[in-house]
């Protein structure tokens, strides 16, 4: 909650939660409950698909987050458009809720371009959240300018592309050249707030230093890497996809000494396990041949491992 109040204090007045982010919204009602609640702007959101779900998941949000209003809720994860005429619809409850005063905007997330490309034509909504980096395809920049033609605002997730960003400068000043977009950075920690402010404060230009990071991770990244939005998971034999579909790349870019430890060593095992079950592949919204990314990286992890476990010893 400190991290919260000093984001406040900061000046940083728009927060992200779901009914899916665990006690997010808890911790989010007791910082901001009384008076500080109406200078700030909430989003939340439900995964449900039918009225009933929807209606119980805002009811459930309103609670958690001490408040009588919730300024944008989404619509989870879009998988397919919704009739607004429906009355068994999600997209219905939102509506009604939005007549009754109890969300000011009806909104969605996406992981999908297609979806989200309807779902901004469709002009029933007031906002996209959809994944935004230096690293995203020129396709994703069309849905950026696709909501400032249907005045619609576009809330940048995944602003570091779920950790393969390795510059948080680049990222910012990246994101800055976009004038209707809102970039959620996923901060957990003070010294992140801090960095992040301290470039707020000082408005780094995209220059040809951080064109040239950018332009170089881009050709790293180039073709299919997972983002860990999480969609695939569970595993039905354990495998926690969204880390082994990245691990090699982890472990290049970040401290790789927790990785090489022979306790997480023998925890990745599992990966042999695999069934190849397809169950991964089929909520993948990237549309990935998720086994075969995860046998990749976890044979170039073995390798890695091999190079680096005596660093540990």
């Amino acid at each position: 909650k400190s991290i919260l109040r000093n984001a406040y204090d900061a000046g940083i007045n728009f927060f992200d939660t779901a009914r899916a982010y665990t006690d997010s919204e808890e911790k989010l009602g007791e910082t901001f409950k009384g008076g500080l609640r109406q200078n700030i702007i909430i989003a939340s959101k439900t995964m449900s698909t039918d009225r009933a779900g929807a209606e119980r998941d805002i009811e459930t949000s309103l609670r958690n987050l001490q408040t009588d209003y919730i300024d944008i809720y989404q619509m989870h994860n879009l998988q397919a458009m919704q009739d607004p005429d429906d009355d068994s619809s999600a997209l219905f409850a939102l509506m009604q809720a939005k007549k009754a005063g109890k969300i000011r905007h009806v909104s969605f997330t996406a992981h999908r371009h297609d979806i989200a490309e309807q779902g901004v034509r469709s002009g029933l909504f007031d906002t996209l959240q959809f994944p935004l980096s230096y690293l995203s395809a020129d396709s994703d920049l069309e849905l950026v300018a696709l909501c400032k033609e249907h005045d619609m605002g576009f809330i940048a997730m995944k602003a570091m592309s779920g950790g393969l960003c390795s510059s948080a400068k680049a990222a910012f000043a990246y994101q800055q050249q976009f004038d209707n977009v809102v970039p959620i950075y996923g901060i957990q920690r003070q010294e992140e707030l801090d960095e992040w402010l301290s470039y707020e404060q000082t408005l780094p230009a995209l220059d040809e230093e951080l064109w040239e990071i950018i332009q170089k991770e881009r050709a790293e990244f180039a073709g299919e890497f997972c983002r860990a939005c999480g969609y695939c998971m569970p595993c039905p034999v354990g495998i926690q996809i969204p880390t082994v579909a990245r691990l090699h790349l982890l472990c290049t870019r970040s401290p790789y000494q927790n990785f090489i430890s022979d306790e997480y060593y023998e925890s990745l095992k599992v990966v042999d396990e695999c069934l190849h079950c397809g169950q991964c592949s089929s909520r993948c919204p990237y549309q990935m041949d998720v086994p075969s990314m995860i046998r990749k990286q976890y044979d170039k992890y073995l390798a890695f491992y091999e190079e680096h476990k005596d660093e540990v010893k």
